[in-house]
């Protein structure tokens, strides 16, 4: 689905529902993992506006855990690893900006050393692969700051969500539940297999999570992520007019706070989850407050300064503030960043653009 200022630019559904054939709708769901972590943002940020916490604050103050932290500075000669204590708190910044060096083992290659051969399972909270605020690496830090949100807000994720942004904003197929009367709707996931084919995962119907993952774990349609993607770029507000963030916080989302470093380029050590990322290559791109951003315009796409993200699955998403544009892309197969998935959102991202360009619908 791609939206402009005059509206819905195109909206299209292609593929079946699963093996058995029934055909993919506009209103079909989808797992959109990661595009999880935008909504955690603003929910924490929502929190920063009402003082109940800054963005600079160690959250050991909330998250005792977290005070304790270490760092894995490499491994010894038989393979232990080692760890100092951490010398920087870790603030709420550096777990929305994935500064705080808590890593997936997907794509940092130290945390994937240590995963592999940890007896008895990671803990929890893992090392940290670098000091806080030192660089950027793709991580839960949101996770641990949707666990702030649920201690300072006194409710469970699912349910902050649906009281402060899904319900205003109308999203009323994003949730981390699917109840039978939607299960219809829910689309199959594959993964990719070694001779190029795609294998169905099995078809059932999700099981209510014991916890809520402000890193991932929602369900939703493209018609509802417009909805969360429209709010930013009208800077806070909702559909009627009423403040889901402040405009200064949505322009504190926009703007790069990693400073030098760059982000969105990961080398994968888990291929069979995603192949290597790499959202701009030759680009240096940035992050804010929930977003990637690019700073430099793609060639026969969006302009620099455009926020974007995805999930696992292979959903995808750009706002371009400067055309009043926005767009998602949704599949539901592994690797994250397969080929086949990232030229079609080259191909879809080219078409959005084209058509518009020619003032017309695609």
């Amino acid at each position: 689905m791609a939206v402009g200022e005059s509206g819905i630019l195109y909206s299209g559904a292609f593929g079946t529902r699963d093996s058995t054939g029934p055909p993919v709708n506009a209103d079909a769901i989808f797992s959109i993992a990661s595009m999880t972590k935008p909504i955690t943002t603003v929910a924490a940020l929502q929190l920063v506006e009402q003082g109940k916490l800054t963005l600079d604050e160690p959250v050991s103050k909330y998250l005792p855990q977290l005070g304790t932290l270490e760092v894995l500075e490499g491994f010894d000669a038989d393979g232990k690893p080692r760890l100092r204590p951490a010398r920087t708190p870790v603030t709420l910044k550096h777990l929305l900006t994935h500064t705080s060096g808590i890593c997936y083992d997907i794509w940092e290659p130290e945390m994937f050393r240590y995963a592999s051969q940890a007896k008895g399972g990671v803990p929890d909270p893992p090392p940290l692969m670098f000091e806080p605020g030192t660089r950027w690496q793709y991580g839960m830090g949101v996770d641990w700051a949707g666990r702030l949100i649920e201690k300072l807000s006194g409710m469970n994720l699912e349910e902050y969500f649906q009281a402060r942004i899904l319900g205003p904003l109308d999203m009323r197929d994003t949730s981390y539940l699917i109840p039978a009367s939607k299960f219809d709707r829910l689309v199959s996931s594959y993964a990719r297999q070694a001779d190029g084919s795609l294998q169905q995962n099995p078809r059932v119907a999700p099981r209510a999570p014991k916890e809520f993952g402000g890193g991932g774990g929602l369900y939703s349609t493209a018609g509802d992520y417009v909805k969360f993607m429209q709010m930013i770029l009208r800077k806070g507000r909702g559909p009627n007019h009423d403040r889901i963030l402040q405009a200064k916080t949505v322009e504190s989302m926009e703007t790069n706070q990693i400073g030098t470093a760059t982000a969105g380029k990961m080398k994968s050590f888990r291929p069979n989850f995603s192949s290597d990322v790499d959202m701009q290559p030759g680009a240096a791109e940035k992050w804010g407050l929930g977003f990637l951003i690019n700073t430099t315009a793609y060639d026969a796409g969006r302009s620099a300064g455009s926020l974007a993200w995805a999930g696992l699955f292979n959903t995808f998403f750009w706002i371009d503030p400067k055309r009043s544009m926005y767009a998602v892309l949704m599949m539901q197969f592994l690797p994250f960043v397969d080929r086949e998935a990232v030229g079609l959102l080259g191909d879809f991202e080219r078409a959005v653009y084209g058509g518009r360009h020619k003032g017309a619908y695609l």
